[in-house]
């Protein structure tokens, strides 16, 4: 198999990190990018040329196009871009302040966009290429504590499901990747938190519990790898696709829920339209 390009923000830790020692490992070519780029010095020493390093903040949307522009320069062409940065902002609605809101949303949502619309026109022009777009379980159903993360990545699953459908003509495919809970930084020091009103420590505290018990095996992001380089090297790679056990679980209850809530309201939908309720 021909070695394949990469460009894969977020690379400093967690998924990032192991998908750009995946790829390198087999012999791809990786443009990692992260805020502090002396984060990959071992595995600039370790891999060489075939690492390009690259600092970037992905909310500076002039930033993300040099950077898309600079690998593909430096390459020659670019074969999967994978949007992984990103964080886990904590609060209850009420608590989020308007910066920690637009903060998520620039990162999670508009840092993915950014670097999407910078890549797109070199996979246009060589009619191939797969984007990969870090999403979570969270981007199909939702929690106490990170609604504005929920907020972030439900909007990603939506611009990338309208995005297969307009770039499958080009060869250009996408896929959403929703991870469950995993050993990574994102609870932890990559996270923000709003500032808690005490009105809410009690349910907070119950949130909390009900939060560690959905995650009391986290996955192991080092064994994402494979399941990464299996689904790039497919030629009909899925849509959407979870890492981890446990959130197809999650998935079935909340659909099926939504399912028979519909069901059940169906004639007062129907006669909202104008018609005749059954």
């Amino acid at each position: 198999m021909a070695a394949k390009t990469w460009f894969i923000t977020g690379a400093s830790r967690g998924f990032g990190r192991e998908w750009s020692i995946a790829a390198l490992e087999r012999g791809d070519r990786v443009a990692a990018t992260a805020r502090d780029t002396s984060t990959l010095d071992d595995l600039v020493q370790r891999f060489g040329d075939r690492l390009l390093p690259l600092k970037l903040d992905v909310t500076d949307r002039d930033a993300d196009f040099a950077a898309v522009k600079q690998a593909h320069d430096h390459f020659g062409r670019l074969d999967i871009v994978v949007n992984n940065a990103g964080y886990g902002q904590f609060g209850l609605m009420e608590e989020i302040s308007e910066a920690e809101a637009r903060d998520q949303m620039e990162t999670n949502l508009f840092g993915a966009l950014w670097i999407t619309q910078a890549a797109l026109p070199f996979l246009r022009e060589q009619r191939s290429g797969h984007i990969l777009q870090v999403s979570s379980i969270g981007g199909i159903s939702a929690f106490p504590m990170v609604g504005m993360y929920h907020a972030s990545k439900w909007a990603l699953e939506g611009f990338s499901q309208t995005l297969a459908q307009e770039v499958a003509s080009f060869g250009i495919k996408v896929t959403l990747i929703e991870p469950g809970g995993f050993s990574t930084d994102w609870g932890g020091a990559s996270a923000k938190h709003a500032t808690a009103l005490p009105d809410y420590d009690e349910y907070r505290a119950l949130a909390q519990k009900e939060r560690a018990t959905r995650t009391a095996v986290p996955g192991d992001p080092t064994a994402s790898s494979a399941a990464v380089l299996q689904i790039v090297d497919s030629e009909n790679p899925p849509l959407r696709v979870f890492f981890g056990d446990g959130p197809l679980a999650i998935a079935t209850k909340d659909y099926e829920s939504r399912l028979a809530t519909w069901r059940e309201w169906e004639p007062v939908s129907i006669a909202a339209g104008g018609g005749k309720q059954r």
